[in-house]
């Protein structure tokens, strides 16, 4: 499976980005699709996760209320809508792929960097 983030770039503190994945090479619809990202100087931090369905989703208590995950199964996509962006968001978010039923994410995409700026 094959993951490419896209849609990242440079907002102002209080704006909005939505990310894309798109994903290729496997059954997208079997797949929880999860983000996560990494700012600088830190560690990857989970971001928030939809499952198969797109019925479930759960998300991190820092973005909870101002990211959204959403999916379309017959474009293999998955997004992720944030709003009211604070300078804290800034990171490069990833996008990775876990087996229904398996709890380690196997696939990633390469990050796309979000830069928020106050």
């Amino acid at each position: 499976v094959q993951l490419q983030a896209s849609g990242g770039g440079l907002v102002q503190a209080g704006g909005s980005l939505r990310l894309s994945c798109a994903a290729s090479g496997g059954t997208f619809s079997t797949f929880r699709m999860g983000w996560f990202r990494q700012a600088p100087g830190k560690d990857r931090e989970f971001v928030g996760v939809m499952s198969t369905s797109g019925r479930s989703t759960y998300y991190t208590s820092s973005v909870k209320g101002r990211f959204t995950i959403s999916r379309d199964n017959a474009k293999n996509t998955v997004y992720l809508e944030m709003n009211s962006l604070k300078p804290e968001d800034t990171a490069v978010y990833y996008c990775a792929a876990a087996r229904g039923s398996e709890l380690t994410y196997a696939y990633w995409g390469k990050g796309t960097l979000v830069t928020v700026s106050s």
